[in-house]
Formats: C-alpha cells, structure tokens, sequence
C-alpha cells in the first residue's frame, strides 16, 4: 500500500485526494495545508507552509512512510520544490522550476510560443512603465493586460479604453498590486472566440490529454465584473470539436512538447492549455503547469482509470505504456465563494450544509473551529454535480449549492449555460 502527501489546500486539492483516495494501492493520504473537506480522508499539517521546504522534507522525514508526493499548486512548482524533493530521493509528481516557468512568467511563455510557431495573441513585452503607456495610449482597443508572474489568477486583465489601460498599468507597474509578479507586463491583443480548458498528463516523452473543460473566470453572471481564480467549470466543452481536437493535437499539443524538448526542458507532471477558438483556428491564451483549479474539480470525477497508475507512471516515465479511460458522462462545478470576493471578503462564517446524491462538495477555502465549519477564504467551496449530460450535470450542481448556506455566500447562477 502506498502513502501520498499531496501540497496544497484548495478544491484542486481535495479533487486529488478524493480522486487517488479511491485507488486499491493507496495506504493513508496527508496533505501541507489541507483544509477541512480534506481533512476528513487525510492526515493534514495546517500549521506548514507549500513554501517551506525544509519543513515539508522533515514532515515527510518524520512521517509513517510517506512515498510520493503530489504538488498542486503554482508558487511552489515555480520555487523549484520539485527539484528539492527530487534531491532528497523523494518520488514527485509536478515539473520541475525550470519547467514550470511556462507558467510563472507570461513573458517567457510567449517567446517561447513565438519561436516554435504556436498560435497565440499578437503580443509587446515591457518592464518600463512610461514605455507601457505610450503603448496602449495609440493601440486598438480592446486588449489584455498581464501580471508577468504569478497572481493567483488574477493578474489578467482586459481593458476598453486606453484610460483604463493607463490605470491598469498604474495599478500593476507603479502601485506594485502584485508585487513583483508585476515588474513585467505582457499586454496582447484581446482575442474573439470560445475559450476551451485542455489539461494534459506528461512524462516529458509521452503527452495524454484529459477530457476538454471550460473555466469561467468573471466574478458576475454574463462574464461581468473582474477575473477571478475561476467561478465554475464544465466537462465536456461545448466547442471541443474533433475539428478543434485535431487543430490542438497538430498546432499547439505537439509543437510544445517538441519545444520543451528542444529546449532541454523535460516537462513531468500536468501541462495545463487555455485555449480559445477563434475563427482562425485555436490559438493558446496560458500555459499552466499544473491541474486547474476548479477545472480539475470536473475533470477527475469523469477518470476511470487509477489516478495513483497514471501518477506514478508520470513519474516513472512510462506514461505511453498505460492506457487512460474516462466516463462517457458530464461534471458541472459552480464555485461558492465569499461576498466580495475577488476584492474584501469576510471570513469565518459558519457553514451549514447538506449532502445531494450525485453531488460532490470540494473544500477551498474552510476550516473547523472546535465543531463549527466556516468560510476561510475567497472561494469557500466547488460544488460538482455528475450526469449523463451537461444540462443534468448542471441540474445536479445548483441543487447541491441551495443546500449550502453561509452570509454573504456569492455564486454564478449561469454555469453550464452557453454564454
């Protein structure tokens, strides 16, 4: 039997956990942080950090026999925790810092899709305010602002004028929002289409997509209000044809897999592809290098085969000598999160719900007070319901989210629909 420590405490979290909690091979699962959802099929060590890798050795050091390692989220995959594990003799699932930084910096990312012919957005880098703003000041507007690192999702964003281009800057560039994330911008031309969600499995030889998925960024019904770490999700994508699938396999899946390649970079873990399908075909809006968050939340629940298998075969690199299966089904998840969110919350407002047959509830951000749950960050909880069809699904999944009540709870009431 096997013993996994997954790193990192939001609903892509528990999706994992729940997910690999369902294999034969698996002995006892741990979690640094966890949250109260996982907590209750883990052991979990709230009081250490996904950056302190020192502390997160000496817990597995200590531990009853942790083998392998999950990591979830952005910031440690970019400081390199992959490698410091590694070195420790540690089996890990995620890429190392180096290839991670297909996610971790926009800028490199779009270099590197320009030089190996990947479809992307027309795009200017600029580490200089003033130069930043003599640009957008005569460029067509719409266009798309970004954070050059890591925001939390939030560091992207689509301005309408050139006024509010300026402001944006202002925001990111000199009043330093995302710190140093922000000493850097990417500011592309703002593409028209449907955006799709790929995730894909990795060996850094072999490359396995997973089923399609669709995020939905914007706080607000209609897509309104400012971009988020994402308000719900669907699988299957409407827009994944077998026309768009063959367009990504040829023009985007491959070409990067043979740039990694050709960069010396081996890319081990998930690669995760934003897309949007534009009337020129698909073009790439982001890379991540890890599952997303809440994609993941309907994507896993649709995998037949042992999470635990593919993982280690990642790991071993032996990916092409499996074969991966899904549910012929649908998963709709609709994201609850805190009044204010993505701005001021409150947290700490207790949670009362109940269970809804076909409905999975993932934890973001809760955690137990002696008996009492409560909110404890923006996103509260994943709500994911699993059908035959996406309007089932969805069915499923706005039953599930009345049955959750805290103050202030905020939610999308169009998930699903085709907007």
């Amino acid at each position: 039997m096997r013993n996994v420590l997954i790193i990192g405490g939001g609903g892509r979290e528990h999706a994992i956990a729940v997910q690999l909690a369902k294999s034969p091979n698996i002995g006892s699962l741990y979690c640094i942080p966890g949250n109260a959802g996982i907590a209750q099929i883990a052991t979990c060590a709230p009081e250490i950090s996904v950056l302190n890798f020192d502390a997160i050795y000496e817990y597995i050091e200590l531990s009853d026999g942790i083998d392998t390692v999950i990591i979830g989220p952005d910031d440690p995959l970019a400081k390199g925790l992959a490698d410091y594990l590694e070195e420790k003799g540690v089996r890990v699932f995620g890429p190392s810092a180096a290839a991670a930084k297909i996610e971790a910096s926009k800028s490199f990312a779009k270099r590197f899709m320009t030089k190996y012919g990947i479809p992307t957005a027309g795009y200017a880098i600029f580490t200089d305010y003033k130069e930043a703003v003599d640009f957008v000041k005569v460029r067509r507007h719409p266009l798309v602002i970004k954070a050059d690192g890591l925001a939390l999702g939030k560091g992207v964003f689509i301005t309408q004028s050139p006024s509010e281009s300026v402001a944006i800057l202002r925001e990111i560039m000199e009043e330093g929002h995302f710190g140093e994330a922000g000493a850097c911008v990417v500011i592309e031309e703002c593409l028209q289409g449907k955006e799709v969600s790929i995730l894909a499995f990795c060996d850094g030889r072999t490359v396995v997509p997973m089923v399609s998925s669709q995020d939905h960024k914007r706080v607000f019904d209609n897509d309104k209000g400012p971009n988020t770490g994402g308000m719900g999700s669907i699988s299957p994508s409407r827009y994944y044809t077998q026309e768009v699938a063959t367009d990504f396999r040829d023009h985007v899946l491959i070409p990067t897999i043979r740039g990694l390649q050709a960069e010396g970079i081996k890319f081990k873990g998930v690669l995760y592809f934003g897309l949007m399908v534009t009337a020129e075909g698909v073009k790439v809006v982001e890379y991540n290098a890890r599952f997303g968050d809440p994609e993941t939340q309907v994507v896993l629940p649709r995998l037949k085969t042992d999470l635990l298998e593919i993982f280690d075969a990642v790991i071993d690199e032996r990916l092409s000598e499996i074969r991966i299966e899904w549910y012929q089904n649908a998963a709709v998840c609709v994201v609850i999160a805190a009044g204010g969110y993505p701005v001021m919350y409150e947290k700490g407002m207790a949670i009362r719900l109940e269970e809804t047959p076909g409905v999975t509830i993932y934890h973001a951000g809760t955690k137990m007070f002696g008996d009492e749950l409560v909110t404890w960050g923006g996103r509260v909880l994943g709500v994911t319901g699993v059908a035959a069809t996406v309007e089932e699904a969805r069915k499923l999944a706005y039953t599930g989210v009345s049955r959750v009540n805290f103050e202030h709870k905020h939610f999308r009431t169009d998930i699903g629909t085709i907007l």
